[in-house]
């Protein structure tokens, strides 16, 4: 085959873009500036110029892709803040939109409950049932009435009981001055009836000195003993006391548990927030669909503990805290513990740690109280247990530091 015939026959070169030419030509500047600058003017080895037009791809490709990611940065921004900008907008029209809160209307066509289809036409019976959900509605609102109270109306209350009990403070001073003026008193009577029925021989002054001599002798007691024998106030307060304890007999008798509970606690001078009270709460058991009647016993005595001078009892708060925790009112108890008038214990402390550990939920809760029943009783070790079973050592070894005789 001639050279003609191979010429004929030859494949052109691929016809360059614009786009390519410029990209090509730059390339050629950039290579030809980089190897004046080196002072490689002369063509050299060709491994030193295949690394240098290596590096200018390189370059020049990584140019690319950053231009590109940055275009990408500028459109997400560029949405991100369309973004911003309509949820701004939105949120300024939903508020000064007024939002108006639509009720469900009931479906009169749905059957009422708890009664059938032949009575739900009946006057009658549409009758007495409207009178049955009224009675309900107004036990629900005293109930919301007696178990639910604002907190300012709270406050009020308790600057009422506190007012209260500083006016019974001055009544029984009061009482027990007036008691002894009437003890005087009957002294004086005493002493002039026994001067009228003697011979009168010596003065009335006289008769009077000398029964004050035989009182210092023998004390008041023994003169006072024979007028006040007779005395109706304890004859009353007995009285009292029977009547109180037939009224709870009769409460407790009747399934009026709530009731008798408030009824025992707020007995004049706490005659019944005895344990004989409790063991009758006790015997009643536990009723089914029915709060527990000696778990009610304990929260009216309890939370009624502020109203009186002495605290509950050791025995009765151990009692009432076992009783808590046996119907699983942790949160009661810690109301008790912390904000009533108790005499804490530590066998409450210890009540309280058993229960955390079978209660491992409330492990910590129960730990942390005990250690303040601890801590108030004076019982440092238990305290000190307390606390390594919260995980603070750092604070046990401060309280051993307070207090270094646990350590002897």
């Amino acid at each position: 085959m001639s050279v003609q015939e191979i010429n004929k026959h030859a494949i052109l070169p691929p016809i360059i873009s614009r786009s390519d030419r410029e990209f090509l030509e730059s390339m050629q500047r950039y290579i030809t500036a980089e190897t004046e600058r080196v002072g490689c003017n002369e063509e050299g080895p060709a491994d030193e110029y295949y690394i240098i037009y290596r590096n200018v791809f390189d370059k020049q490709a990584s140019a690319i892709k950053l231009e590109a990611k940055m275009r990408l940065i500028e459109n997400n921004s560029s949405k991100i803040l369309l973004q911003i900008n309509k949820m701004k907008q939105l949120r300024a029209e939903y508020d000064t939109k007024e939002v108006k809160y639509c009720t469900s209307s009931k479906n009169p066509s749905k059957p009422i409950p708890g009664m059938t289809l032949q009575e739900s036409v009946n006057l009658d019976a549409l009758t007495k049932y409207l009178e049955h959900l009224e009675d309900k509605y107004a036990e629900m609102i005293q109930i919301k009435l007696k178990k639910y109270v604002p907190v300012q109306r709270k406050a009020d209350l308790d600057e009422e009981m506190l007012e209260m009990l500083k006016r019974r403070d001055a009544a029984e001073n009061l009482n027990k001055e007036l008691q002894f003026r009437h003890q005087r008193l009957q002294i004086i009577s005493y002493a002039l009836s026994s001067w009228v029925k003697s011979d009168m021989s010596s003065s009335f002054q006289d008769y009077v000195e000398q029964i004050q001599k035989i009182k210092n002798m023998h004390g008041e007691q023994n003169i006072t003993e024979e007028l006040v024998e007779d005395d109706p106030g304890k004859t009353k307060e007995a009285e009292i006391v029977l009547d109180y304890i037939e009224r709870i007999n009769e409460l407790i008798s009747h399934g009026d548990y709530e009731k008798a509970a408030y009824f025992a606690a707020n007995s004049p001078k706490g005659i019944l927030r005895n344990t004989g009270t409790m063991n009758k709460f006790k015997d009643v058991g536990k009723i089914r669909g029915k709060p527990f009647p000696l778990l009610l016993f304990f929260e009216a005595v309890f939370s009624t503990s502020h109203a009186f001078k002495h605290p509950i009892d050791a025995e009765l708060t151990l009692e009432g805290i076992k009783c808590g925790l046996s119907e699983k009112r942790l949160d009661l108890v810690i109301h008790w513990v912390t904000q009533q008038k108790l005499t804490l214990s530590e066998e409450v402390g210890d009540v309280i740690c058993d229960y955390g550990e079978r209660d491992t939920y409330n492990n910590a809760k129960c730990q942390a109280l005990a250690q303040n029943i601890y801590s108030e009783c004076g019982s440092n070790k238990k305290v000190l247990l307390c606390l390594c079973k919260q995980g603070q050592i750092h604070g046990a070894m401060e309280y051993i530091q307070q207090f270094k005789d646990i350590t002897s």
